[in-house]
């Protein structure tokens, strides 16, 4: 029987930090979309584009099951989240 902890293991092993990050950035999307807060999404994309842009590049090589395929388009993608997100800020209710 497999434990929980061991399935995450196996997961992990698969992919990289850029892929685990960008799913949980969807999945926290989903978390931050209950609240209906754009204040709290903005927070939200501001973090995880922060976390792609500045983690270490040596983290990002593909993988097995990588999502994408090199260290500069993770990169890409932290640096649009951190653009994107004062633009939600700046357009979000009070």
């Amino acid at each position: 029987m497999l434990v929980p902890l061991q399935v995450i293991d196996g997961f992990l092993l698969n992919v990289n930090l850029g892929d685990a990050l960008l799913i949980g950035f969807v999945l926290g999307l989903g978390a931050v979309a209950i609240k209906k807060s754009q204040r709290l999404l903005t927070l939200h994309v501001a973090l995880f584009g922060a976390l792609l842009l500045m983690g270490p590049g040596g983290l990002y090589e593909p993988a097995e099951l990588s999502l994408l395929n090199s260290i500069t388009q993770y990169k890409i993608i932290g640096l649009v989240l951190l653009i994107v997100s004062p633009v939600l800020y700046a357009t979000a209710d009070s």
